[in-house]
Formats: C-alpha cells, sequence, structure tokens
C-alpha cells in the first residue's frame, strides 16, 4: 500500500477545491489548464509528509529507485504531486543521517541524494505549476549544486522544455544566495530577462530583490543598465525593498 497516496486522498476536502483551483488559474487558456486539486492545502500536505516520508525509500532503493513516490509524481492531483516532491526533499536532506559514514558507492549518503537528483530531473515535465518548482527545486537542485558545476541551471534557463523547467533554473539559484554566493542568479536572469511570461519575471525579480539583499550594490548595477529595457514586473519585485524614493526613480525612468 502506498500510505502517501493513501493518506494525501484521504485528507480530501471538497470545499477547497473551487478555491485552489482558481488560485492555480486550472481555466482554459490559463496557465494550470486542465489541473485538478483534491482540496488540500500545504500545511496539511506538509504534515502527511513529515509522517511517512521515510516509508517512501525502498530497501532496494538504489536499484529500484523510488516507486510509490513515482506513483505520486504522476498523479492527476496537484497536490499528490506536490507531496511526492516534498517527500523527495525530505529524503535528500536527511540522507546523510540515514546512511552512515561507513556506507560506500551505491549505498552511500551520496549515492542517495543522487538518486533523488536523478528522480527530480526525469519527472520535471509533472513539476507543472509555480508552487511545485518553488517548493522542491532549491533544497534540492540548489543544494547538490552547491559544491559542483552549474551548467545544468543555466542550460533549463535557457533551454528547458517549459517554462516550468526554465523556472527551476532561476529559483534554484536561492540556495546560492542564501550562502553568499549571488553571480549565478544575475547570470540567469539575463538569459530570461527577455521571456514572455509573467510567471518567469516574478520569479526572475524575486530572485534578484533576494540576491540585493545580501548586496544592494550589485543589484543596483544589475538594474542600472537593464531598468528601462525589463519587463514591468520584474523591475517592480527586485526593487520592492528599496526606499520609495528609490523605488519611484526606477519606476520614472530617472535611476542613476
Amino acid at each position: 500500500m502506498n500510505i502517501l497516496l493513501t493518506q494525501m486522498l484521504a485528507n480530501a476536502d471538497s470545499s477547497q477545491v473551487e478555491g485552489l483551483s482558481r488560485f492555480f488559474k486550472t481555466g482554459p487558456g490559463q496557465y494550470g489548464e486542465g489541473d485538478k486539486f483534491l482540496g488540500i492545502k500545504v500545511p496539511v500536505t506538509r504534515s502527511v509528509v513529515k509522517g511517512c516520508w521515510k516509508e517512501m525509500i525502498p530497501d532496494d532503493w538504489q536499484e529500484a529507485g523510488f516507486p510509490e513516490l513515482e506513483e505520486c509524481i504522476r498523479s492527476e492531483y496537484h497536490e499528490v504531486r506536490l507531496a511526492a516532491l516534498l517527500a523527495l526533499v525530505e529524503i535528500f536532506g536527511h540522507a546523510k543521517k540515514l546512511l552512515g559514514p561507513g556506507d560506500s558507492g551505491r549505498r552511500s549518503a551520496e549515492g542517495l541524494r543522487q538518486c533523488c537528483i536523478d528522480f527530480y530531473l526525469s519527472h520535471t515535465s509533472y513539476i507543472n505549476n509555480w508552487d511545485l518548482v518553488d517548493l522542491s527545486c532549491y533544497p534540492l537542485l540548489g543544494e547538490w549544486l552547491m559544491d559542483k558545476e552549474r551548467t545544468l541551471l543555466y542550460d533549463l534557463a535557457r533551454s528547458g522544455k517549459t517554462m516550468w523547467e526554465q523556472r527551476i533554473g532561476i529559483v534554484s539559484t536561492m540556495t546560492f544566495i542564501r550562502h553568499g554566493q549571488i553571480a549565478d542568479t544575475f547570470a540567469i536572469a539575463d538569459i530570461l530577462l527577455n521571456h514572455r511570461h509573467d510567471l518567469i519575471h516574478k520569479a526572475v525579480g524575486w530572485l534578484l530583490r533576494e540576491a540585493g539583499k545580501r548586496d544592494k550594490a550589485a543589484l543596483e548595477a544589475y538594474l542600472l543598465p537593464r531598468y528601462r529595457s525589463m519587463p514591468r514586473t520584474m523591475l517592480r519585485y527586485a526593487i520592492e525593498k528599496f526606499p520609495e524614493a528609490e523605488r519611484s526613480a526606477y519606476l520614472n525612468g530617472h535611476a542613476r
């Protein structure tokens, strides 16, 4: 029995379905068109995951992967897909505690972490809304790439098959920002600067703002040659924490 799936289905709340469907834009022509909901809010999903994520790791995970998470990530229901991703984040984050230093090779903590990343990257077609991206990518890809080469994120931003893969490319840099590394955020923002969708504009602006909290001068140096031509939503998000007079100068084209 897949306990994660069973418990998620048991927490369905039909009274919440309409509101969640509206919030995540599931109508015709909207970015979440056709997605289905059980009516489960995120805190409830997190509680379910907290109680059973360890049971999602089979004894033979190094050969079998995560078959129960596979079933969940392929679900037609948004919240079940989110639960699979949050469970994956838990497994990844606890890998070093689950597998002691005496283990080696594929059975090592690093092997389990690699298995999580492989699962994530092979299932991005099911990561198809902003919350699924934002709650999973930087605790997984961002953490994984902290001590590794980061071309993967640039490739996702530049050539992702969906805008959700492109969003993964920029939002994953949140982990780097939290460690004081902001160069990748600016570089990937440049790749997405002229993207057509406002959900990318919001994500880029958000990450620029977070980078600016670490180094405002670096953010201003990035914005000054670009702010007049960058999408308005992106700019508004990026300068949200600036003093009112500075925000006004940027928005009115007078920043120097």
